[in-house]
């Protein structure tokens, strides 16, 4: 039986989405999926905003959107369920439902007990995997194209069907519980982040951990369990997605014999929660076993719908991406203060967080290395980039944007992506010229904007040997600008 390989217990690191058009998270999928890459096609090299014709949709009278994008290079298929739930739509009692039915829909249906699922879908070459985020819970099946009716047989049974046996349910709850201790707990980056996290958001549930509080875990109730998957698993809350050996009309007959009768639900309750605006600068400081001190130091930013989206992604690539990225020369080449720098961007339905993290090198300052991080920030803000850098910045997100389109798994995801995230699977295409339209000023007005130290939240985590000079750290890091 295949190991699941959960993948999306971090909301800070699993938001930096893909460069080119907020799909990084696409590139960060296990690599699970059987033969998908294959070579560019002449006509799909051009660099062309026109949606491609052969894409066609559908929504079922229940409400279940499919799109479908054929491609017949090789005979496999590449399937997507996003359904619209995530950590933001859980409360206290309840975080970390979300991700745990992410193990559930694995684990038995009415005419698949727990185990078959994985087993049958391997018997017919196929392979799958799933992960949760603060926003979406997606699930995705790697098959070979005489498999189709088959996925879409075990689809329909744990979207309708699914088991809430009380032994499935105990074991998985333990699973969990394991989970979280040994990705979270025992992760000194992990855990920072969750705490940063915590700290950002005092009002919206983006606070709340993917893989839920230890106590919540500890007692989900059937009850629980039963009114969650049957407000957000439904089908009017979900959209699949299709690239692949298939045509459109195979597959919207597949869906409505197979999908199409599962009743919908009631909408589910919007997240009505606006987080404030931040009006101070937030510490926190973790002292926990460990070799080194880490940083972590995050800004409230929009959503990937706003107008400055790109310029956004463009400003982290000239900080962080690659050895030539500002930060890593400043704090890795210059002052050898790290051992790693990098950056995120949280990508969801509501305003996320841009977020740096580091890694010290024994013995370094955190707050040297906050102050250091602060100049660079601010130099930018101050002076912009230069044409050089936004040049370079473009092509990595140029080059990542029709790499990402030469597999049908990328191109399963990413319609998934701007869909379900961005509202509209059209936008995949316009990516090339929003990220070509961006001036350098643009990087430099969006620098000014977020990185305003009323706007940020600090978290360092000292190694318990360091204990006598925490204090001393966390007050110089106070400080600093």
């Amino acid at each position: 039986m295949t190991q699941r390989r959960r993948t999306a217990v971090l909301p800070a690191a699993g938001a930096a989405l893909l460069p080119a058009v907020a799909l990084g998270v696409l590139l960060s999928l296990p690599a699970a999926a059987p033969a998908q890459p294959r070579e560019a096609s002449k006509k799909g090299a051009k660099t062309t905003s026109a949606v491609p014709r052969e894409i066609q949709t559908k929504t079922l009278k229940n409400g279940l959107e499919i799109i479908v994008w054929p491609d017949h290079d090789i005979s496999n298929v590449a399937l997507y369920n996003w359904f619209r739930v995530g950590s933001r739509n859980e409360r206290p009692g309840i975080t970390g439902l979300s991700h745990f039915f992410e193990h559930m829909m694995f684990n038995g249906s009415e005419h698949h007990p727990p185990g078959s699922f994985d087993r049958v879908m391997e018997e017919n070459g196929g392979s799958n995997n799933a992960f949760t985020s603060n926003d979406v819970t997606v699930y995705q099946d790697w098959f070979p194209r005489s498999a189709l009716e088959l996925i879409f047989q075990l689809e329909s049974d744990r979207m309708c069907c699914l088991s809430f046996d009380s032994t499935v349910v105990e074991s998985e709850r333990g699973v969990v519980y394991s989970e979280r201790r040994t990705s979270v707990d025992d992760d000194n980056a992990a855990l920072l982040d969750e705490q940063v996290m915590a700290t950002a958001y005092v009002a919206h549930p983006y606070q709340f951990p993917v893989i839920g509080w230890p106590s919540d875990i500890e007692h989900w109730t059937m009850a629980d369990l039963k009114s969650y998957f049957r407000t957000y698993y439904a089908p009017n809350n979900a959209t699949l997605i299709l690239s692949g050996d298939v045509t459109p009309g195979e597959v919207f007959a597949l869906a409505e014999r197979y999908l199409g009768s599962i009743p919908a639900q009631p909408p589910p309750p919007p997240v009505a929660t606006v987080e404030p605006p931040q009006m101070g600068e937030r510490r926190l400081v973790v002292r926990k076993a460990g070799q080194v001190p880490l940083l972590e130091v995050s800004y409230h930013v929009g959503t990937p719908r706003d107008p400055d989206a790109e310029a956004l992604d463009l400003l982290r690539t000239v900080l962080t991406t690659g050895e030539s990225s500002r930060l890593y020369r400043r704090l890795v080449d210059q002052e050898r203060a790290v051992v790693s720098v990098g950056s995120s961007v949280m990508e969801g339905f509501d305003p996320g967080l841009i977020t740096f993290q580091a890694t010290l090198n024994a013995g370094r300052d955190p707050a040297d290395v906050e102050r250091m991080l602060y100049q660079e920030l601010e130099r930018l803000a101050k002076s912009g980039v230069t044409e050089e850098e936004l040049t370079k910045a473009k092509n990595i997100h140029l080059a990542s944007y029709w790499q990402t389109l030469e597999t049908i798994n990328g191109k399963a995801a990413a319609l998934g992506q701007y869909h379900v995230i961005r509202g509209d699977w059209r936008k995949l295409f316009d990516g090339p010229a929003r990220y070509a339209a961006v001036r350098a000023r643009d990087v430099q007005n969006v620098a000014k904007r977020i990185f305003d130290e009323r706007n940020r939240t600090v978290g360092i985590l000292l190694p318990l040997e360091e204990r006598t000079t925490g204090g001393d750290a966390g007050a110089k890091a106070g400080g600093a600008r």
